[in-house]
């Protein structure tokens, strides 16, 4: 025992003569060393954000060459400096697309896809215009309405132009596309940017603006349900804007020939996005070719073979034999009656089209109407009407510029039908298929309850001559279309 103790004390005092000289210097927070840590990397550059971005061979370039901005830092708020978030929109793509394709650029902007020359003033001459706008910027705003012509500008820009390349399209699936030279050359689906690889225009991009009982969506047998909620199908307990692709459920017509043989929008109107033809585009450029003939095939994708004239599809490649016309009916009334009398199957007859601008904030009237074929007046009904929180104000944007003004233009059709075409002659003698696509009745409520426009009618019968995208055979009772129109 007392060895133990004398071992345990000797034991204290060696160590506390360890710890006596010990200069070190008592433990703290402050000299704690922490093992270092390997220190996660800050994305530089474009690349190092946007990672996924697939670029095209023909576009392997910078980000900044087209979006601008500044490459090789890590700062969002640096890197997006003179940031140009759609290079592609009218207003930019002289300096970015035009730096390296100055023609198409310069040939584009001068397009009806860009001025929409022909659609603006027919409807302006309509309803009283003189004067001749070349560009859908140069539609007047007004502050308020004195005449019809400035109630139909104003329909112009906030209604009929909402899918003008100035805007990047509707909010339904299909239809959410680029702006500019990127509507027709980049990929969307479902509403999203697909990639940068610049493509062939494909009849994906041009139906985001050719839908709706427009041409084009006639090429593919489309037609559009009527508005109200009884007359749509499939019934679905919560429709959504996704079950709609183009904005309101569609009857499945028969498909023009052309598209049942793979053929695309671009196999006919070559270049027509980016200039007007000089040669005007008919049938007859195709079909009426004879063997032997000197004569330059109306398209460069067709070839002279022998006694054949062949296609060549600009997106499949496939060839096809074009049939050449054969029945003596071609002869007789070739001159005097368009081909779709006889070849249309059918065509859009929307009698009569009711619109009304509306700056009321009651908006249960159109409960059984809230899908307008406009995703900005169905949000806005379907949130006021069965949505909860603070009611929207009757405000709708203007498809060019995007700025909101008072009053929603709403949209009804007396009748929608397809199966009779309407057939008339034409103030060139000759015979031809017609529309009802200015059989417009505009309407105005103000916000204190006043009607100060009331079915205000344009001139003239709204009948519009055009040739429906939905050709086929001609069929035994062809005759039966124009007969009563043939001159004794």
């Amino acid at each position: 025992m007392k060895w133990s103790f004398v071992l345990f004390f000797s034991l204290l005092l060696v160590l506390a003569g360890c710890r006596t000289e010990d200069s070190s210097p008592p433990v703290s927070a402050e000299t704690i060393e922490v093992p270092a840590v390997a220190s996660v990397p800050v994305p530089v550059g474009c690349s190092g954000c946007h990672e996924k971005v697939e670029l095209d061979s023909h576009h392997a370039i910078a980000c900044t060459a087209c979006h601008g901005g500044v490459d090789n830092v890590s700062q969002v708020d640096q890197a997006h400096a003179g940031l140009i978030a759609r290079p592609g929109h009218p207003e930019q793509m002289a300096a970015t697309c035009g730096t390296c394709h100055q023609e198409q650029v310069t040939d584009a902007a001068h397009s009806l896809h860009f001025t929409l020359e022909n659609k603006v003033n027919t409807v302006r001459r309509h309803f009283g215009a003189d004067e001749h706008l070349d560009s859908p910027l140069d539609i007047p705003v007004a502050a308020s309405f004195s005449n019809p012509l400035e109630l139909a500008d104003d329909m112009l820009r906030r209604r009929c132009l909402r899918c003008h390349v100035y805007s990047s399209g509707d909010l339904y699936p299909a239809v959410v596309r680029g702006t500019g030279c990127s509507a027709c050359h980049l990929s969307f689906k479902d509403g999203r940017l697909q990639s940068h690889t610049f493509i062939i225009p494909t009849d994906k991009q041009c139906l985001s603006c050719h839908y709706g009982n427009y041409v084009g969506s006639d090429y593919y047998g489309s037609y559009e349900h009527d508005y109200d909620w009884e007359y749509r199908t499939p019934f679905t307990a919560n429709p959504t804007l996704r079950s709609r692709p183009y904005g309101i459920e569609t009857h499945t017509l028969v498909t023009d020939v052309h598209q049942q043989r793979g053929l695309t929008c671009i196999d006919c109107h070559q270049g027509n996005a980016h200039g007007r033809s000089a040669t005007p585009l008919t049938c007859s450029g195709c079909h009426d070719w004879q063997p032997g003939s000197t004569a330059l095939p109306a398209l460069d994708t067709l070839e002279i073979r022998g006694e054949d004239l062949v296609l060549t599809a600009r997106v499949s490649g496939n060839e096809h034999l074009v049939p050449l016309l054969r029945h003596p009916a071609h002869e007789e009334f070739g001159q005097q009656v368009a081909c779709q009398v006889c070849h249309g199957q059918w065509s859009f007859n929307d009698f009569t089209t009711h619109l009304l601008l509306s700056e009321s904030d009651d908006f249960e009237p159109w409960y059984r109407l809230t899908v307008q074929s406009s995703s900005e007046v169905e949000y806005l009904l379907e949130h006021n009407i069965y949505g909860t929180g603070r009611l929207l104000a009757p405000a709708m944007r203007d498809g060019l510029t995007r700025r909101p003004r008072m009053g929603v233009w709403y949209q009804g059709f007396t009748q929608r039908r397809w199966e009779q075409m309407i057939v008339a002659t034409d103030t060139d003698g000759v015979i031809k298929v017609f529309r009802p696509v200015l059989d417009l009745r505009l309407s105005y409520l103000d916000e204190e309850g006043q009607v100060p426009f009331d079915n205000v009618v344009g001139e003239g019968t709204g009948l519009r001559p055009y040739t429906p995208h939905t050709t086929g055979p001609a069929g035994m009772f062809y005759r039966d279309r124009f007969q009563h129109l043939l001159a004794p």
